[in-house]
């Protein structure tokens, strides 16, 4: 594509992603669906282009006052993903110049909101969690997040699959933490390859895999994902059950549940059993009260902890919209709850890194239901042989009573998890 086509391609892209209509993956989905002859490496400099933009919109937005021409475009220059000498062809001379004066900026000479580039509202309860912290979270939040594979250990194993990774040219190391993990160098298209389509891995954030691995699902148990949404934390789970045992995956979103058909075909588990429910009232939930050994329970949240790969979120999510999701995430716990035989385990997880949905959830139900006993996460992921599981948790009377897991700190996702066992 010649450089000033791709250019105006992108500043239409960029202009579709700032209306925050619709989640930017979605908006740049649609805009290749409607332009099917573009290259792989023309998609790949559109979505950097759209994305790196929602990272830095801040910074983008001051310097772009200084330049010329229609504000999309001049955002997308700024946040063009790709060689400097084919974006300067698409320039005018008074373009060139500007870019120039744009670049010679120093960081340590913007100002705050320029360099962390987040919303005034999320930044405060941020630093007051953080600390000196805060800063090293906002650079890790403008970088694109890794790629993270989960082998499917009812099929594979780790170290098998690494190898044949390497033989198609695609190079993974072990993820740190999680037992089942790889991180991919680049972003190769995975699907083309048959360790994907006969389902020995699947995309999922390290600490997503985690998650999983904390409620600790045995063969033969009863288990419910009561938010399954497209399955990767339900595959993982009947994985760990070996096929065995009873595992429900509930969501509201039909649409979503019919995403996890085709991934539980390729995984070749026989114990997933996908519903659709109205409401966490739902007369499914109902019958199913006391009979459950372990429930997880990852609530609808702010996806704050995503960043990396969604940056959007940060400009579309508000205070309201907070506060309306930790209503609906207490009532949905609470819920979930009754689900939990005696003996039982409740997770409760979200990727969010806001305490008001995090430890603020996990406080008050714990305050309101003294039939469950607060479990230590360091604990747990130590008996499950989790290296330096200790660095994952934080909070409670020993500093190890929740999974908290954040991208500057650990190369995942931001991820908050508690556990308890009913007496």
């Amino acid at each position: 594509m010649h450089p000033n086509a791709l250019l105006d391609a992108c500043s239409e892209l960029v202009k579709r992603t700032l209306t925050f209509e619709h989640p930017a993956d979605a908006v740049v989905s649609r805009f290749f669906r409607e332009n099917r002859g573009l290259g792989q490496r023309e998609r790949a400099a559109l979505a950097e282009t759209a994305y790196t933009v929602l990272r830095k919109k801040l910074l983008f937005e001051s310097l772009a006052r200084s330049g010329s021409g229609p504000r999309e475009r001049r955002l997308a220059i700024l946040g063009y993903h790709g060689p400097r000498d084919f974006l300067k062809a698409a320039l005018n001379e008074q373009e060139i110049a500007w870019l120039a004066q744009c670049d010679a900026v120093k960081p340590e000479d913007l100002m705050e909101p320029h360099r962390h580039n987040m919303p005034a509202w999320l930044v405060e309860p941020l630093k007051a969690q953080l600390g000196d912290g805060f800063w090293p979270l906002a650079q890790s939040m403008e970088e694109g997040a890794p790629l993270d594979l989960r082998v499917n250990a009812l099929k594979d194993k780790r170290a098998d699959v690494q190898k044949e990774l390497a033989k198609a040219g695609i190079r993974a190391v072990p993820t740190p933490f999680s037992p089942w993990g790889l991180r991919v160098e680049g972003k190769p298209a995975l699907t083309r390859y048959d360790v994907f389509t006969r389902g020995a891995i699947e995309v999922q954030d390290e600490g997503s895999q985690l998650l999983a691995l904390l409620l600790d699902a045995k063969r033969g148990e009863m288990v419910v994902d009561f938010c399954a949404g497209a399955g990767g934390k339900t595959l993982a789970i009947g994985a760990s059950m070996r096929s065995t045992g009873r595992l429900y995956a509930f969501d509201v979103s039909g649409h979503r549940l019919e995403a996890l058909k085709p991934r539980l075909a390729r995984s070749g588990l026989s114990n997933v059993h996908p519903a659709a429910i109205a409401h966490e009232r739902d007369e499914r939930v109902k019958r199913l009260s006391g009979k459950i050994d372990r429930v997880l329970v990852d609530a609808p949240c702010s996806g704050l902890g995503t960043l990396r790969r969604n940056p959007d979120l940060k400009w579309r999510q508000s205070e309201e919209a907070i506060a309306e999701l930790t209503v609906k995430q207490a009532a949905i716990l609470d819920s979930a709850a009754r689900l939990v035989k005696s003996g039982g385990r409740l997770v409760y997880a979200t990727c969010s890194i806001l305490p008001e949905e995090n430890e603020a959830i996990a406080e008050a139900f714990s305050a309101a239901h003294p039939d469950f006993v607060p479990l230590e996460a360091a604990e747990l992921l130590e008996q499950l042989k989790v290296a330096a599981s200790a660095s994952l948790c934080s909070g409670g009377a020993s500093g190890g009573r929740y999974l908290r897991m954040w991208p500057h700190l650990h190369q995942t996702d931001g991820f908050f998890a508690a556990a308890w066992v009913r007496k």
